[in-house]
Order: structure tokens, then sequence, then C-alpha cells
């Protein structure tokens, strides 16, 4: 961190998950607007989200695989580049139809760089910092999250809710340089001797496109409708056809079983996917909301979350610091926790009500939670997988993340019975609105027991295949990475 290698290294990794993360959160702002200009229904609306987060999380494997074996580096500028044409064709839409399938293409490039971006950090920086290096990179990248509504807000109102994806191009045009200039290249040891699971990536996307489609569609064509109960068959079958081939596989799969040796790490993922499932769940009617029923601008919604952008940009670096000395478990239950009630205090909220005293406390205690949650989820993850599979690690964690927004922005309309025109009419957006954040709340407490009940530090873990073994005698000569990593896990669990 203490070099320009570094810190530059650490920029582009920052600003090219900035750009996944922004245009997760900034189309959210600009629905109304563009569901007006393009004519799209709620289901057309889902989809400018769900195309998106589809792909990404389909193929988020196999980027992490791809950058292990042909270099991480090398697959990372691929994706930046991916990412920032399939923006231009965003912008450039004509149709909601074509704004959909644009989507789906930038969604593919952000599965290229996103897994890349962290694998890059764990693989070029020394085991000591890597705690403080990932707790910055949380921080930061979180922030470009949370700034997304703010940033797209002033874009709308002040141009057009097209710029919200041109404002990629001068973004990746940062992180190319940053990335050329500084950032070594990395490979997984043995990596280029396996064959890429081209079969489970196939397997996993239509997994998750057949459930993505049974849960919209059953809103405009009902639950009993033969191209629902097709398309969710399929998507079951591929699901489990995906768990079992990857099993079968071994260390040959695109996720190696290795990576569930660890209870740690499953649990996490499964945490990682009901905390971002009630995030997704907020800020999909959040935005809508605002702007529909209260009577906000772009701008004034964007504005109404800056709270979050200042908890995370403030309280990242120092949270993943904390649970590095105190171990994950109270900042992974306590901050669900924290989010929730702030997420309770903005269930009543509605036009006219005052920004001060009926919205600002519930979007800081939501931003406080998250802040307590995000940096010490991300560290504890990659502390808990083998240094050797860090890509194929960040990539199901990114994910599970991703899953986790794709089933909230997929159910939970259906759930609430918002469809059609409806997210247009206060009458029924209304009701919708407070039970999704009433869903999105009892998520975020399933979360916090997920998290007391089975989240431990990482060196603590009960492994009955796998005992921490006896510390190493002292160094006569340099180690390799892999060693001095294995060292420092050692050292944590004695401490």
């Amino acid at each position: 961190m203490g070099t320009v290698a570094g810190r530059g290294t650490l920029l582009a990794a920052v600003v090219a998950s900035g750009m996944v993360f922004l245009d997760a959160t900034v189309v959210n702002v600009a629905l109304p607007h563009l569901g007006s200009e393009l004519h799209a229904s709620t289901a057309g609306l889902q989809w400018t989200l769900n195309g998106y987060l589809l792909t990404l999380a389909a193929f988020v494997l196999l980027g992490g695989a791809l950058g292990d074996r042909l270099g991480r580096r090398r697959i990372f500028v691929f994706g930046v580049l991916a990412f920032c044409a399939a923006s231009v064709l965003c912008g450039a839409a004509q149709s909601i139809e074509w704004l959909i399938a644009a989507r789906f293409l930038q969604g593919l490039g952000g599965a290229l760089l996103t897994p890349g971006s962290l694998a890059l950090l764990q693989s070029s920086f020394h085991p000591d910092e890597r705690g403080r290096v990932i707790g910055a990179w949380s921080g930061l990248a979180g922030v470009s999250t949370a700034l997304g509504p703010f940033l797209g807000g002033w874009l709308i109102d002040a141009l057009s809710w097209r710029f919200i994806f041109f404002l990629n191009l001068p973004l990746a045009v940062v992180v190319l340089i940053a990335a050329y200039r500084w950032t070594p290249e990395s490979r997984a040891e043995g990596a280029a001797s396996r064959r890429f699971d081209v079969a489970g990536s196939l397997l996993g996307a239509l997994g998750l496109a057949g459930i993505t489609y049974a849960l919209v569609e059953a809103q405009q064509l009902g639950p009993g409708s033969v191209q629902v109960v097709v398309a969710a068959v399929l998507g079951v079958v591929a699901s489990v056809g995906f768990v079992l081939l990857e099993r079968g596989r071994g260390e040959r799969a695109m996720l190696p079983p290795t990576l569930f040796g660890s209870r740690l790490f499953s649990v996490l993922n499964l945490y990682t996917v009901l905390i971002y499932a009630a995030l997704s769940g907020l800020t999909f009617f959040f935005s809508v909301y605002l702007q529909n029923v209260v009577g906000y601008s772009a701008l004034m919604t964007g504005l109404a979350t800056l709270p979050l952008t200042i908890w995370l940009l403030i309280g990242s670096a120092r949270s993943g610091a904390l649970a590095a000395r105190i171990g994950p478990r109270p900042q992974l239950s306590i901050g669900p926790l924290i989010a929730a009630a702030g997420l309770l205090l903005l269930h009543g909220i509605s036009r006219g009500d005052s920004y001060w005293t009926d919205i600002l406390p519930g979007i800081a205690l939501f931003g406080l939670g998250m802040t307590l949650v995000v940096a010490p989820l991300t560290a504890s993850v990659l502390a808990a997988a083998p240094d050797r599979l860090a890509g194929a690690a960040s990539g199901l964690n990114n994910a599970a993340s991703r899953v986790g927004g794709l089933l909230a922005v997929s159910a939970l309309p259906l759930v609430v019975g918002l469809s059609g025109g409806g997210y247009e009419r206060s009458g029924q957006l209304t009701p919708a609105y407070r039970a999704a954040v009433l869903w999105s709340a009892g998520l975020m407490v399933l979360g916090a027991i997920l998290a007391m009940v089975l989240v431990h530090r990482p060196g603590r873990e009960p492994r009955k295949s796998r005992p921490c073994p006896a510390l190493p005698p002292p160094p006569t000569h340099l180690h390799e990475p892999d060693q001095d990593a294995d060292r420092s896990r050692v050292e944590q669990h004695r401490s």
C-alpha cells in the first residue's frame, strides 16, 4: 500500500468494481424515466435489472476460472472493454427490448472483471496487508454502489437517463491506464492444465435463467401457465444438474468442492445471499416509491440515500480493521439488525413527510448496518478459502450477492402483488412497497441469526479432516508466497 504500484493496483480494482456496482444501483433511480420513455411494464423494469444480474451471477465463476488460468489481469482488462462497449449499447437503446439485451451483455462483461479485481488484490499484496487492502476496496467500491442513486439522479434531471451508462466510458479509461501501468499479471498454479468447465457454466446460467423467468412472468401469465411451469422445472433441473456435475468433477470443476471443505465459507455465502437480497429488495422499490408516490425528483431521490454513501466512505476501512482484531461474528450479527431497524423506520413514509425526521433516520440506520457488514464479509470469505482458489472464491461470493439481488427483484413484486403498470399508480405501489420493506427487514434478521449461530473466526473453525498444522520452525531462507500465507494463518490462529 505504501508503493505507487500498490496504490495503482488498488485504483484499478476499485474503479472497475465501482463501475459494476454503480450499474447495479444507478438504474433503480432511472426506472420511472426509462419506463415512461420506452413504454415498459413492471416486467420490463424487472428484466432491465435482472438481465444484468443474471449474466453477472451466472458467469462470474467462469470469469474467475478464466482469470486463474489465462491471467487475471488479462481477463480483467477484457472484461472492462466488454463492459464499456455494452454500456454504449445501453445508452443508445431505442426500445425496452434493446435495453434488456444490452444489459445482458453488460452483465457478461461485469462477470469477467469483477472476480479479477479481488483476485488481483489477493495475489498482488503481501498477506499481512490483504485485510487492510480488501477493507479499502470494500469501502471505496461500496461507496460507488451508494453514490449511484445520487449521481444517476443528477444526470437524469440535468441530461437524460442515457448518460448513466455513458458515464462508464471515462471510468473505463482510468481503469485501463492503471491496470497496464501498475497491476502485475498473475495466474493460479496448475490452472493451465485444467479444462474449462463449459458445461457447468451453461447449466448454472440455465438454472438461474429458468427460475428468474418463471418468477417474473408469473405475474403476467399466471403461476399455472405452461411457459412458467416449464421454465421453473427447467431451472430447477439445471440447478440440480449443476451441483451434481461440479461435485463429480472434483478439482477440475469451475466451483471446486475444496472451497466447501470450510463450513465457514459455505455459511458466509448463504449469508451473502440473504443480505444482498434484502438490499436489492429495498433499492428496487425505494427509488420508484420516492418518485411516484412521495413526489421526489430523480436528483432528490439520489440525495435521499446520501447518508448511506457517507457511512460507507468513513466506516468501511475501520469496520474491516475491527473485524480483523475481534473476528467477523459481532459485526455480521449486529449489522443486519441495525439495518433492519432502519428499514422499519422507512416502512410508513408517505407524501408530505419531512426528510429530516421521517426518512433520514431510517436511511442512516440502514447505512450504519451495511457499513458494519460489507468489509468484514468480503475479507472473511477470502480468508476462509485457500489462496490458490482466490479467483474462484471471489467469483462465488460475487455470484452469491448477485443471486440474492436477482431473486429479490424477481420474486418480491410477485409476492407483494405489483405487476403491469402498477409502479405508476400510487394505490397499487404503496402497499407493495410497504410489504417489500417488511420482507427485506425479515431477510436481514434471518442473516443476523445465521451469523450468531454459525459464523466464527476463520482460524477457529473446527475441521475434522484438516487439523491446524504445527507452527513451522524459524525460516532460514526466503519462502514462497503460499508458505507465507500459511504461516500468517497459523499465527492468527495462535493469537
